[in-house]
């Protein structure tokens, strides 16, 4: 079942049993990719749909952020609950162990020697983890790695 096919489904289930923290969710996401097709001219490909999803839970992880840091928890807990429904679209997260030996994989298939190298690594290794883990976190793991060797 595609993304776009469980999204349906799911959107339909949440309408049926009233789950409207889910129903909202999942019709924001919709639309999004909708606009995201129309500005392509045509449908989405299925990583180009979790490229969607990928942008819709960093914005709810900043707007966590900036809820948690004004102190409002009504809003706090209704962002929590919005990146639960839209994380369980995501693909399975990349523990740190494969996220590193990723890493060390592609730092050797590029003959990365240093820091200077970075670019050149994190173009290599990004397309790899798109959606499995968050970008903050590799670049800082594989700058620490080339900083070691």
């Amino acid at each position: 079942m595609s993304l776009k096919d469980r999204l349906m489904a799911d959107g339909n289930a949440a309408l049926k049993s009233g789950d409207r923290v889910r129903l909202t969710v999942i019709r924001m996401v919709r639309a999004q990719m909708k606009n995201a097709e129309i500005a392509k001219g045509r449908d989405l490909t299925e990583p180009e749909m979790v490229d969607v999803l990928v942008s819709a839970a960093k914005a709810r992880r900043e707007a966590l952020a900036y809820f948690t840091q004004g102190q409002r928890d009504d809003l706090v807990h209704e962002e929590e609950q919005a990146l639960r429904v839209i994380e369980d679209y995501l693909p399975q997260p990349l523990s740190e162990a494969e996220l590193r030996t990723l890493i060390d994989a592609t730092i050797h298939e590029v003959g990365a020697a240093g820091p200077k190298d970075m670019g050149r690594v994190m173009s290599v290794l990004m397309p790899q983890v798109k959606g499995r883990a968050e970008g903050k976190l590799v670049n800082e793991l594989v700058m620490r790695t080339l900083k070691e060797s």
